[in-house]
């Protein structure tokens, strides 16, 4: 593995190292709620990656022809990668994602997508009409034409890989993982952190309920990156009603699940659930970061998202001393509002962190919420 736990960028005299452990580079905090184990896992780390395939993807989704030359060795291979997993039925799942997705994805080739495809399309039911996604240009092996591969599809077959690794593994048939991963790629000549880069190609990978939000410098809005997988969603209703017809039970709370059983209909793991519609193939999104637009990017668990709203994620965050604080202000808001599920939050700043305009949009309903529920103690 080519992977590191830090982060180089150039300076006069040299090449500089950070540490991506520093709370002021990616904050982050978690508790086990009332849980009697934990299941929330997440994970962090450099990557080395094809500086074409980086330069293809940006073109391809940000219309900008960005020339590795321009930052030179190593700074042109350089992605930060951070992930959050929330597991279900077990933990099995979401640790191996901690200890193994980072290193997958960095791995990927495009020699493995015919074997990939034939182990995917063996699950039946449902992937009987899988023609392979953003895969399906490599799945004929003797292609002249697919070229190479971008992120999205290096993602989609990582996440696939994640299935197949996990076949060994008994309590996968039942136990599975949310993933949301945040792949940060600066786009600075000379090469700059993400946290006061002017531009950032920044590459979304998800299933399941995890969320990614980004703050806004202009008035302090949220952004989400990700819709949850659920099967009430927009889009995994119209897929699902597509592919399988319908399988969506309500419980005796109210929550729709799907086949009577999961709440999530994407995920990684679950792998007794995958002829029946369940699956790993994730929504790949990349989005041009400009430092002054934006102050910090948080990612969350439903722990967190399931009491506080995507705006009030947000306003905690913004008046932090640091990101580490912020996540620390969001879990504490998220247990006083009585989550007791795991809880994880990361907060990664951008170049516009401390720089929001505007006003807390969230604060008197904080502060009416916190009222209520202290009349409840």
């Amino acid at each position: 593995a080519l992977y590191h736990d830090y982060l180089r960028y150039a300076t006069p005299g040299g090449t500089a190292r950070i540490p991506l452990s520093s709370p002021k580079v990616i904050g982050i905090a978690n508790s086990r709620g009332e849980r009697a184990y934990q299941e929330d896992f997440h994970s962090f780390a450099t990557l080395s990656l094809d500086p074409q395939e980086l330069r293809l993807t940006v073109s391809k989704q940000l219309g900008i022809d960005w020339d590795p030359e321009s930052v030179g060795h190593p700074f042109s291979r350089q992605a930060v990668f951070v992930g959050i997993y929330d597991g279900h039925g077990g933990s099995t799942v979401s640790q191996y994602l901690r200890q193994e997705l980072h290193g997958l994805l960095e791995s990927a080739n495009k020699s493995q997508i015919p074997e990939m495809y034939a182990y995917v399309k063996e699950f039946g039911g449902y992937f009987k009409r899988f023609s392979g996604g953003l895969l399906s240009p490599w799945i004929d092996p003797s292609s002249e034409s697919a070229g190479e591969m971008d992120l999205h599809a290096r993602a989609t077959l990582a996440f696939f890989e994640v299935d197949r690794n996990l076949e060994a593994e008994a309590a996968a048939k039942v136990c599975g993982s949310t993933a949301s991963v945040a792949i940060l790629h600066s786009l600075d000549a000379p090469s700059t952190p993400f946290f006061s880069a002017q531009k950032i190609a920044l590459t979304v990978v998800h299933v399941g309920d995890t969320r990614v939000l980004l703050c806004s410098t202009h008035g302090g809005l949220a952004r989400a990156m990700t819709e949850n997988h659920r099967a009430e969603g927009r889009v995994e209703s119209t897929r699902l009603r597509r592919m399988m017809g319908t399988g969506v039970i309500t419980d005796s709370f109210g929550d729709a699940r799907w086949m009577g059983a999961l709440e999530n209909t994407r995920s990684l793991g679950d792998l007794k659930w995958k002829p029946w519609g369940v699956t790993a193939e994730p929504e790949v999104k990349t989005k041009l970061i400009e430092g002054r637009d934006w102050a910090f990017m948080v990612l969350v668990s439903d722990g967190v998202s399931s009491v506080v709203s995507d705006q009030e994620i947000v306003d905690l965050a913004r008046g932090a001393t640091s990101p580490r604080h912020a996540t620390k202000r969001i879990l504490s808001f998220a247990e006083e509002m009585g989550s007791s599920d795991n809880m994880t939050a990361i907060v990664l700043p951008f170049s516009g962190w401390g720089q929001i305009s505007g006003y807390d949009r969230t604060k008197k309903l904080r502060e009416y919420r916190s009222s209520q529920m202290s009349s409840y103690i």
